[in-house]
């Protein structure tokens, strides 16, 4: 069995992460799979000249075109060939939509977006003060890559919240000369279960 993709892009820096962030960027054993669930206290933009735009996206479960609080969430982290499919459920006010990603190490950490991956991320990983933090370096579009200074730049914070006791997750969403595009932020308990 392949280690997860964190594991790789980290390698001994994984012993930096909190211990309770291991669990969820470890190696998920065969026949078992990650789940969680919580709350996310803002998800999506408030620019709705943008929701267009992010219509076309959730077309293919990547992004949707809403601004909402207090969003219940539930995640699945499913591990397939060495590489980890998340879906991840939001139970928004017009009813629930599922973002689909897969990540995978190929030299580098690589985020496919969607059901159909259209969209990838390079990511960089860094554990800082206990926290992942992850960067894109690059972004491609149909395995295309897109100049630099045009690139959407995805940060992802996951950290462990001491007082709360619980997993806390910050995705923004920004681009050149736009500024915020997209956003989530929340919180959330994660285990690893024995796969039906």
């Amino acid at each position: 069995m392949r280690e997860s993709p964190w594991v790789e892009a980290l390698g001994s820096d994984l012993e930096r992460l909190h211990p309770r962030l291991r669990a969820y960027f470890g190696t998920i054993p065969e026949g078992s799979i990650g789940h969680g669930r919580g709350v996310f206290d803002v998800v999506g933009t408030p620019r709705r000249w943008l929701w267009p735009l992010v219509a076309l996206l959730s077309l293919d479960a990547v992004l949707f075109p809403v601004w909402e609080r207090d969003v219940p969430f539930r995640v699945r982290n499913a591990p397939v060939d060495g590489r980890v499919d998340a879906l991840r459920r939001f139970e928004f006010a017009r009813g629930a939509r599922t973002m689909v990603d897969s990540t995978s190490f190929e030299g580098a950490l690589v985020d496919r977006l969607g059901r159909r991956g259209l969209i990838s991320a390079q990511l960089v990983a860094r554990v800082r003060d206990g926290m992942l933090v992850l960067e894109s370096s690059r972004t491609r579009v149909l395995g295309i890559p897109v100049p630099v200074a045009l690139s959407p730049r995805i940060t992802l914070i996951e950290r462990w919240d001491d007082a709360a006791e619980r997993q806390h997750v910050s995705l923004v969403l920004d681009a050149p000369l736009i500024g915020r595009l997209y956003e989530y932020s929340g919180h959330f308990d994660y285990r690893v279960v024995a796969h039906d």
